[in-house]
């Protein structure tokens, strides 16, 4: 299979090409999924995707309405090992998050 771009930003390809694209096979794409918890406020989860991530405020919120509507959604796309230190960022901040193929999610 051909290279594609990935960005860490899920809704670049809305947008437009993030700033962090990366070429990588289709086989390697892997997402960081946020679920939804009876735990933590939604303003703590939009805190965190704005803090860890780097995302704008207003992007960090459509992202936890997300998680809070359909109960999970799509933080970050990349390679393995990164989704990996994604996920594990995530449980240190006390969020549910896992990871899975792109494909997959």
């Amino acid at each position: 299979m051909p290279p594609v771009r990935v960005s860490t930003d899920p809704g670049a390809e809305a947008e437009g090409a993030g700033a962090t694209d990366l070429l990588a096979r289709p086989d390697d794409v892997w997402v960081t999924l946020v679920w939804n918890d009876p735990v933590n406020l939604m303003t703590y989860v939009a805190y965190v995707f704005e803090s860890y991530f780097g995302y704008p405020r207003h992007k960090a919120e459509q992202l936890m309405l997300r998680v809070h509507h359909e109960g999970r959604t799509v933080v970050s796309t990349g390679g393995r090992e990164h989704m990996e230190r994604d996920v594990q960022a995530m449980h240190e901040f006390g969020l549910w998050a896992t990871m899975q193929k792109a494909g997959d999610a």
